[in-house]
């Protein structure tokens, strides 16, 4: 039956080259324990082990059908196995560190990584060993990019079925091929994106934060992820200097990097910068920030600058789902949790490694409000979606509206979960909206001064689940669920 419908020994052999790189990535932090304190290299070295011997007994499977390039079933399935399999093997070296109490913990952990989302479930960060604090960080880093799309970039063996591995990563969204081969373009996003890294990690250094530091927390920007080697987060360093240039590279990571080849390899600066998304993500941010620094500085006594920095920092980190945090703004007057939870739904652009519905999606849901309100007023009357001068069509818009019910759908589910087994409704729905959504920190009792550790097992898997969901956007995990999926 199974068969039928996909390549069992084709999923498991690229499968197994996903294996074989977290392998050998687990190296790096067991490689940097070596030439440090040496601490915590069993746990690293034990599950680079497994891990290895897992990627060994996917590679060994029997062949049992010919080779042939993915189809979209097995795309889906692939790219769907490839986080939950990689999130699990992701998390072993938490769980064996014995910094976490078993492996519901561990797995949250991961996933957390991997999917950006930056929730925790440590109450101090600082009780994990520096290798330990590498990896997490690192693990978000090459989630950000999309592990699915790294692997598309290195492995030629998917050949032009990596087009569906592709598509998989950005459901939902209109695929922009930039390159003639999908391999090509994703070698160029990442050298953009590793470019960008290195930028930050120089200006956080010559600001005054440490090398170690310095790499972690831009692995974390970057990747809109939010982990840091801080439990207090970028509050803990107390530089305005900081503030400034870690919301700078969060804004750049909420634009999306086919932007970024567009402008530093093709030299297209009309397309860029005539981009309705773009505008649109810049000036909810600039609303955003000046309305909450005016609350701040007439219902919280702040002084003007340190107004604007706290605003922008935290419009900046939430709306680009990095979820990194300078104040408790759960303390600030309840207009701005209004409109920081609005930021999480609304995320960054399509395209960048911020989740969220994201912001091309927001408007285009605001112009098919603006059609039915038209129709009501000349039921006669003929009115199409135009952006950027070209009509969409209807099933992109029907496409839009069925995400955005699903996406309810997870959070009604989620919320329901996480109260059934007592959490309180402000926590249960800003935890499961945090997580959806990939953004981290949420409101209540896993707010920025909190942690999702005191939460039950059957909640944190259900938000683990939920955050792999929102990573994929949905479709793609929740589509093999369906009785249409397996339907030969």
């Amino acid at each position: 039956m199974i068969g039928n419908i996909i390549n069992p020994w084709l999923i498991s052999r690229i499968l197994a080259y996903f294996v074989f790189a977290l392998s050998g990535l687990m190296m790096i932090p067991f490689c940097f324990s070596l030439v440090t304190d040496g601490s915590d290299l069993y746990p690293l070295g034990v599950s680079a082990l497994i891990s290895a011997t897992i990627g060994c007994t996917l590679a060994l499977l029997p062949r049992k059908q010919p080779q042939r390039e993915l189809k979209v079933r097995e795309g889906l399935f692939l790219v769907t196995s490839a986080w939950l399999t990689v999130s699990f093997l992701g998390g072993l070296p938490y769980y064996f560190s014995g910094e976490f109490d078993g492996l519901s913990d561990a797995f949250f952990e991961s996933a957390s990584g991997f999917t950006t989302t930056g929730a925790t479930v440590l109450a101090n960060v600082e009780v994990l060993s520096q290798p330990l604090q590498l990896w997490r960080c690192f693990s978000q880093w090459l989630g950000g990019m999309g592990i699915v799309m790294m692997a598309v970039a290195i492995l030629p063996l998917i050949g032009q079925g990596g087009t569906h591995l592709y598509r998989a990563e950005f459901s939902g969204s209109k695929s922009q091929r930039l390159a003639t081969r999908t391999k090509d373009t994703a070698k160029a996003l990442w050298k953009i994106y590793i470019t960008l890294t290195a930028a930050e990690v120089l200006a956080l250094w010559l600001a005054g934060m440490g090398s170690f530091d310095a790499l972690c927390h831009a692995f974390t920007t970057l990747a809109t992820g939010g982990f840091s080697t801080r439990t207090a987060s970028i509050a803990a360093f107390d530089s305005a200097t900081i503030d400034y240039i870690v919301s700078f590279f969060m804004l750049l990571s909420g634009i999306s990097f086919i932007h970024y080849y567009r402008l530093l390899i093709e030299g297209d600066r009309k397309t860029v910068l005539g981009d309705y998304e773009l505008h649109t993500y810049f000036l909810i941010i600039s609303g955003v920030t000046l309305t909450i620094m005016l609350v701040l500085i007439l219902t919280d006594s702040f002084a003007p600058e340190p107004a604007f920095r706290a605003a922008l920092f935290q419009t900046v980190s939430i709306i680009t789902t990095t979820g990194f945090a300078t104040q408790d703004y759960t303390t600030w007057f309840p207009l701005t949790h209004v409109l920081l939870l609005s930021l999480m739904v609304v995320g960054g652009c399509t395209g960048s490694t911020a989740g969220g519905i994201k912001v091309a999606r927001i408007v285009m849901m605001w112009k098919v409000i603006q059609r039915e309100l038209k129709r009501m007023a000349e039921p006669q009357g003929v009115f199409h979606i135009v952006i950027r001068k070209e009509d969409i069509p209807e099933h992109t818009t029907q496409g839009l509206l069925n995400l955005v019910h699903l996406a309810w759908m997870v959070l009604l589910f989620g919320s329901l979960t996480l109260t059934a087994t007592g959490v309180d409704f402000v926590t249960a729905l800003s935890a499961t909206m945090a997580c959806m959504f990939n953004i981290g920190p949420g409101l209540g009792e896993v707010g920025p001064a909190g942690n999702f550790g005191h939460l039950s097992d059957l909640a944190k898997w259900v938000l683990s689940l939920c955050m792999i969901a929102g990573r994929l956007e949905f479709y793609t995990l929740i589509v093999i669920f369906t009785s249409v999926f397996w339907r030969r």
